[in-house]
């Protein structure tokens, strides 16, 4: 893994359509190469990573910077202030709009797999792993339904 003092790590579901979509458009804007993306259905995840328990990551996004462990609009906020573009997101830390953001972003945590499925296809995103709202990856493991 690639790691430095201003590197961001982000642990995401890369089973979800729209959440992979939002990573690969975070990587274009990361010219200097300091977010690593680690998708948590990868195999021996929780041997690679101890510090970030799969089930956890399945409920709320989470990053390492500087050593700490950031979690939901935290990790987008630091990501794209990473990228130059934290003026997109810099709402999210404005009092009131954070705490409506929070309460959204947990709604859309919890219901991002049905989410995908209806929101992909008109946003012209793929979903080849999903069927009825549940999405799957890698058919051998274990990690492939939310709980």
């Amino acid at each position: 893994m690639n790691s430095t003092s201003s590197s961001l790590s982000i642990f995401y579901d890369g089973n979800c359509p729209l959440c992979l979509a939002e990573m690969q458009h975070l990587k274009k804007h990361d010219t200097k190469n300091l977010i690593v993306l680690i998708d948590i259905h990868q195999d021996n995840f929780e041997a690679q990573y101890p510090s970030v328990k799969f089930n956890d990551a399945m409920k709320v996004l989470h990053g390492k910077y500087q050593g700490k462990i950031l979690l939901g609009l935290s990790v987008t906020h630091r990501a794209w202030t990473i990228t130059g573009k934290g003026f997109w997101v810099a709402p999210l830390n404005f009092p009131i709009i954070k705490t409506i953001a929070h309460v959204f972003y947990l709604f859309f945590a919890k219901y991002r797999h049905q989410i995908s499925t209806f929101l992909a296809p008109k946003l012209g995103i793929p979903l080849p792993n999903c069927q009825k709202g549940t999405c799957y990856g890698n058919t051998t493991s274990n990690h492939h339904r939310r709980k």
